[in-house]
Parts: C-alpha cells; sequence; structure tokens
C-alpha cells in the first residue's frame, strides 16, 4: 500500500495545491519559479446572514403543494425566498468567507521541483533546486490546534501577506465587510478580517530566518485577538519544535494503528485509496469542523462555490462514508452530534412544513446552524437527505454496537424524520402514494421538478422503515404499527413501462429517465438504500432493463462525485471491469495535476456538465470547483470492490475485475462488530478470516459460490460450512479462518 504522496512543481493553481489540514484550518501549498504559496482556510469562517428565516406557516407542504398543482411559479419562489434576497450591503444566504495567503519567496535562483506527503505522519516536503544543489522545506499542521510550522534549510527568504481582500474586496465591502488590517508588531506578519456580525479572524506568523510559527485565531475584538494570536506563537515557539513534532506523530499513529491495509494491483486506485484515507483524516478530524463540500480548504480569490455549506442529498453522506470501513467510527459523531444539536431547529420545519409537533426535516443545503440556503425548492423539500442521514446513523450503531447511543439519539431521529414522511404520505385504494416528491436536482428546480412516488424516496422510506423496525426490536420497544404498513403497501420503486427495456426503475411515476444525470437516485434501491434483493427473481428482470437504460443514457451529463456513485453500483452489480475502470476515469478527468478532486472535468470528451467538448474552445480558463466528496467517495468505492453487504449479507471482493490476479486486505470491519481479512491468489478467493470484536451472527456469501467450506475455529473447533449463504455464530474475540474445502 502507498506510503508517499508526489508533487510536481509548478502548481500553477490554488486546488492544484498540496492539501494539508485539521478539518478546521486547511493549507494549500503551490507556486512556481522561487514563489511558494500557502493559501490558508477555515471550515467555520461563516457570514451567517442571509438564508430562509425560520420555517413559517407559508412553508406549508399544502401551500406547496397547491402551488405545484396550479404551476405557480411565482408562489413556488415566494414561498422559499431567502430573507435578505436583494437587501443592500446583506448577502443572500450564508457563506464561509475566504482568508487568503501567506507567500514565501525563496530568493533569486530558487525554483521549486517536487513536493512530497508522509500520508502516515502528515509531513509535507517541498524540495527545490538552487545552484546545482537540491533543498528541503518541511511543513505540518498541528492536528489539536490551529498552529503550523514551516522550517528552511536556508536563510535569506522573504515571507509576505497576502488577505482574500486583495481579490474579493469589492465584493466584500458591497456586504458591509470592513477592510482587514495588517498587523504591525515587529516580527509578525499576518492580519486581522473582522466579520460584519460574526467573530472575525487572524491570521499571524512568527518568522526568525528559518522557521515560520504561523496560526489561525478567531475572535471579536480584532486588537485582542491579535495579541492573544502574538502570545499563542510565542508559547508555541518556547515549546518547540520537539513537542510539536510529537503530538503529530501521536495523532497520526493513532490514526492509521487500525486502518484496514490493502494490496490491490492498480496503482491509481491505491493513490485514490491512500491518498484518500490521508485527506479523510484531514477532512474529519474528531476535532475539527464537521466536514463541509470543501472542508477547510477554502480558496483566497473568490468566494466558495455554493458557500462551501453543507449538502445533505449525497455530499455530505459522500464525504462520511469512509469511516465505516476505514475502522474510523469517531470521526462520524461531530457530524451526526451537529445534525442532532438541530433538533429544535428540525422540529420547527418540521411543524412548518406538515404541522406537527413531533416530526423532524432536514433541508438539503445549510449552513452550520441549519439555516436553510432557500431559492431551491426541490432540495428544500428532499426529505431523503433526512432520511439518508438517519441511515448513517443507524449504521454506525450496527458497526459500533452502541446501543446506548441508538436508544437515545438514532431512533428518537429516525422516528422523528419518519413522522414527517407518514404525514406526507396517503392512502388511496389500499396502497400508500407520496403525492409530491422529488429526485435529487432532476429537472433543477422548474415546475415540473417533481411528481409522485420518486423512486429514491419510495427506497429511503423503505430504508427508514426496516431500520425502525429492527431498531425497535434491538431496543425491546414496540413498533409503530404504521411502520409495517408502509412496508406492505408503498411500493418499492416506481417502475416505467414502455415498448423497449420494460420494466425499469423510474424517476418518479410517468417519468423515464430521460437523459444523462449526475444524480444515480432512481437507483437508490439498490445504492445507498439496498431495499431490493437485485438478485432476487422478482427485481433481476428490472434491474437488468434499469441498469441497461442507463448505461444507454450515458455519462454526458455526470459531475465528479456522481463517478464513484456509478462504480460503487457496478460493484454491487458484479461489474468489476466497470467499477474499477470508472475510478480511473475519476482520476484522469476530475482529478487536477495536485491530485484535488473536482466537480468539473479537467479535459473534454467523457462529460459535457461544466466545460467544453472541445479543446479548441477552450482558450478561456474555466472555474476550477474543488469539492471534497467525488474523492470521498473514491475511497469508499475501492472499498466497495473489496467488500460491502447487501440485504444484510457480506460479500467478499465483490467488485474486484477479472484481470487482479493477487489482491488483499486485512481487518476491515463490517456491521456487527465483525474484522473481516480476505485474500485473493490466483484470481481466486484463498482466505478469509472473520474475527467478532462482540458476539453476533455474520452472514456471508459464500466466496466459493456452491462449494463446500472449511471452518477452522480460533477456539480449536473445525467444521465444514455450505449452502449461497454462510451463517457464522462467533462468540466477542473469537476469529474464524474459511478457506474452500
Amino acid at each position: 500500500m502507498l506510503r508517499h504522496i508526489d508533487w510536481e512543481f509548478p502548481l500553477p493553481r490554488t486546488h492544484a495545491g498540496m492539501m494539508l489540514g485539521n478539518a478546521t484550518t486547511g493549507l494549500l501549498v503551490w507556486g512556481e519559479g522561487d514563489h511558494l504559496k500557502i493559501t490558508i482556510g477555515r471550515a467555520d469562517l461563516w457570514d451567517h446572514r442571509g438564508g430562509m428565516p425560520p420555517w413559517t406557516e407559508k412553508q406549508n407542504y399544502r401551500a406547496i403543494k397547491a402551488c405545484l398543482d396550479a404551476n405557480d411559479a411565482a408562489g413556488i419562489k415566494s414561498i422559499f425566498a431567502c430573507a435578505t434576497e436583494n437587501v443592500p450591503g446583506q448577502p443572500t444566504r450564508p457563506s464561509v468567507i475566504p482568508v487568503g495567503r501567506l507567500d514565501l519567496r525563496l530568493g533569486a535562483g530558487a525554483t521549486l521541483e517536487r513536493g512530497r506527503i508522509d500520508s502516515r505522519t502528515g509531513v509535507a516536503e517541498i524540495f527545490y533546486s538552487r545552484g546545482g544543489r537540491e533543498l528541503a522545506i518541511r511543513l505540518q499542521i498541528s492536528m489539536e490546534s490551529q498552529l503550523f510550522l514551516l522550517e528552511l534549510s536556508e536563510d535569506g527568504a522573504e515571507l509576505v501577506s497576502v488577505p482574500s481582500w486583495e481579490f474579493k474586496g469589492e465584493y466584500l465591502k458591497s456586504i458591509s465587510f470592513e477592510p482587514p488590517r495588517l498587523l504591525k508588531d515587529a516580527g509578525l506578519k499576518g492580519w486581522t478580517q473582522a466579520l460584519p456580525s460574526d467573530p472575525g479572524v487572524c491570521v499571524a506568523a512568527k518568522f526568525d530566518g528559518k522557521r515560520v510559527w504561523m496560526l489561525t485565531e478567531r475572535g471579536s475584538d480584532m486588537d485582542a485577538l491579535a495579541q492573544d494570536a502574538k502570545g499563542k506563537l510565542s508559547a508555541a515557539i518556547a515549546a518547540g519544535v520537539a513537542k510539536f513534532d510529537a503530538a503529530n506523530l501521536a495523532w497520526w499513529g493513532a490514526y492509521w494503528k487500525d486502518i484496514p491495509a490493502i494490496e490491490i494491483p492498480n496503482a491509481k486506485l491505491d493513490l485514490l485509496y491512500v491518498y484518500g484515507l490521508y485527506k479523510f483524516a484531514a477532512f474529519t478530524n474528531p476535532s475539527g469542523v464537521p466536514a463541509t463540500l470543501q472542508g477547510p480548504w477554502i480558496e483566497e480569490y473568490e468566494m466558495p462555490p455554493w458557500s462551501s455549506d453543507y449538502h445533505f442529498n449525497i455530499n455530505v453522506q459522500m464525504c462520511y462514508w469512509p469511516a465505516f470501513k476505514a475502522n474510523r467510527l469517531e470521526h462520524l459523531r461531530p457530524m451526526f452530534d451537529m445534525v442532532w444539536g438541530w433538533r429544535e431547529r428540525l422540529a420547527l420545519n418540521a411543524k412548518a412544513f406538515v404541522g406537527i409537533d413531533d416530526g423532524l426535516m432536514l433541508p438539503h443545503a445549510v449552513d452550520d446552524q441549519c439555516v436553510c440556503m432557500g431559492s431551491f425548492w426541490t432540495g428544500t423539500i428532499d426529505h431523503a437527505c433526512s432520511a439518508w442521514i438517519a441511515q448513517m446513523m443507524y449504521s454506525y450503531c450496527q458497526f459500533t454496537g452502541d446501543t446506548a447511543y441508538l436508544r437515545e439519539v438514532v431512533f428518537p431521529f429516525m422516528k422523528g424524520v419518519m413522522r414527517v414522511y407518514e404525514e406526507m404520505l396517503e392512502l388511496r385504494d389500499g396502497k400508500y402514494v407520496l403525492p409530491v416528491s422529488v429526485s435529487p436536482e432532476y429537472r433543477g428546480a422548474e415546475m415540473n421538478a417533481w411528481g409522485a412516488n420518486a423512486s429514491f424516496q419510495l427506497a429511503a422510506i423503505h430504508r427508514l422503515c426496516e431500520d425502525l423496525v429492527a431498531s425497535a426490536a434491538q431496543l425491546d420497544q414496540k413498533p409503530a404499527p404504521v411502520w409495517g404498513e408502509i412496508l406492505t403497501k408503498l411500493p418499492k420503486a416506481t417502475l416505467f413501462e414502455d415498448k423497449d427495456d420494460s420494466p425499469r426503475f423510474g424517476l418518479w411515476e410517468g417519468t423515464d429517465l430521460e437523459e444523462s444525470h449526475r444524480h444515480h437516485s432512481h437507483l437508490g434501491s439498490i445504492c445507498p438504500f439496498d431495499t431490493i434483493d437485485i438478485y432476487s427473481p422478482d427485481w433481476v428482470k428490472t434491474v437488468n432493463n434499469s441498469v441497461h437504460h442507463w448505461v444507454r443514457e450515458g455519462n454526458g451529463l455526470w459531475s465528479g462525485w456522481c463517478v464513484p456513485w456509478a462504480s460503487m453500483l457496478h460493484s454491487r452489480l458484479g461489474n468489476g471491469e466497470a467499477a474499477e475502470t470508472l475510478l480511473e476515469i475519476f482520476g484522469k478527468y476530475y482529478a487536477n495535476e495536485g491530485h484535488g478532486t473536482l466537480h468539473d472535468a479537467t479535459c473534454p470528451g467523457f462529460t459535457c456538465f461544466g466545460g467544453p467538448t472541445f479543446r479548441a474552445v477552450n482558450s478561456t480558463p474555466r472555474r476550477e470547483i474543488m469539492q471534497m466528496d467525488g474523492g470521498m467517495g473514491s475511497l469508499t468505492a475501492v472499498q466497495d470492490m473489496l467488500m460491502h453487504s447487501r440485504r444484510g449479507v457480506v460479500h467478499i471482493f465483490p467488485g474486484v475485475p477479472r484481470s487482479w490476479k493477487d489482491a488483499s486486505f486485512k481487518d476491515m470491519p463490517c456491521e456487527g462488530g465483525f474484522m473481516v481479512s480476505a485474500v485473493r491468489s490466483r484470481r481466486a478467493t484463498a482466505k478469509v478470516t472473520v474475527a467478532a470484536r462482540r458476539a453476533g451472527k455474520l452472514l456471508l456469501g459464500n466466496p466459493w459460490a456452491d462449494s463446500d467450506v472449511a471452518a477452522t475455529f480460533s477456539d480449536g473447533v473445525s467444521t465444514v460450512l455450505w449452502g449461497e449463504v454462510l451463517e457464522l455464530a462467533l462468540p466477542a474475540g473469537v476469529s474464524c479462518e474459511l478457506s474452500k474445502a
């Protein structure tokens, strides 16, 4: 498994830079010639003004439905208008604010050559040449505070402050910002930037010629903030480099200690896996800010796309998916705790929307205080956003066995989410119907971007009901009768039928997948919600028809993050070649020369989304939209190729292409508290080992198809197992080695 991540300078743009971060502060290291640039971002630097105010009765489901039935676009626009729409001096919606850069001028004769990050220690090295010698710069960021340290091989460099005001000053002034103030203390570089209604930020650095100690700090009083930053820098310098190094080595050592090691014969996917795990640490550090679209890596030259907010219609979920099989479950809790901390606002949303006092409703795009961004009405009423987070919370409990958290947080959250769906559903002719539903971003926010029984919503409801029933049994509580009724009376998907490839999954009733689309949501019953057995006689024809049609419509309107989702779908379908190829495509088309993962393609030919289809018209540089979701999704897709579960059954090497002669993974967790290891040799599974961290039963898809399986338990018992699905009942602390009998 790869350890070092390498870069070649020049790295000419911010998002081509080397990434360092601790989930709150992020650094992007880039530049060319003798000019090294360190872009600094803060994930928590929110200007909270704007957005939709607390929901009122006008956000009522019946009022929305009436406008939709009447095709009343003006009415819908009024319902979802932001509080500060067209108000002078005010932003329309909240946004994370860019910070700026610290630039290092290395001096005449210096040329930046290459960079390297040791994924196991978080230490970055930047190498440059001068006079035939190679010299090094060492950079690392504290994982426990907002402090970072740069060490040079020689004296003579110059440090320059570059606040984001130099790029966005006119816009920031238009929304009532004051200019930044440069720090004036001798020996200090940096600036303070006040915000109109929120705590500001200070960037401060002390440079003694060979070391630059730097930090970011938040506060409301700019003078006091500057003095506080100065004091913290002095304290860090007094504590010394050795203490800084030791703390970071300890943090990174603990992070990597029990992450599953993999060996795969594809260097491109290995890079996605290892660099993904490194970035996951820097992105979701539990002591930092819950992960947004860009995390702490905010560009200095413009406002971040989509405010770098929390998008709950796949993006947040994809950012956190790696935690489960990476054995880093504690990284999920800050996001869960944030959402649970919003429950009063979620309850007010549900009260306004469907008139109940016991519901919870999470819109698709919010800031860190759960203020809805507004305007995009289809996202705002997409209640699968809530159900999807509920699914992840329940999965967390399945992996950890944390019954107390299930009882105190997850079960109440799931019930609150379900109550909103219960009010939206109608019983017609003995069947439940969801009369107003959306499929994420399909037809955008047009007046025809909705219909009855969207397949994505149906899958989300079934997943939620199944998890509620299972949770009730685990907690020895009586399930609500309506959950069972919904499971039996609500369709699992909407089927579209025509002359060709009939039936197949529709977007909603009467609407087929009419074109390439970046959300594979109509296939949500396969992944992520896993609500149907795709290999059963009841579904295999529909799944085949649906996938055939999906592939035929193609990838022409795909964005970056939907490519790993497609790979995950193909892993579940047993299409290992497609699963692998799509991840290679992601690395080629949706990662730049600095491994930065992008929303839009870097070059033409694979998609029309976000850029030209012909290189001759690509003379004007396009906006580079970095998002973290695609990179984290690619990491998850590699995990899924090696192991995933379907309908409660764990499958080994389900998405591995036939060309992979050898592969292995060690101690990858799955639901139930089991740790699974497997070895593939000569294009066949050679050995599987299952270890139980707590007592339980694992259902394992027979890796040797219909063959008998030799099972040797660590407590001395040996037996032979058989069947399509193997049942392993293991006491805590016992392991079992399986091989073909």
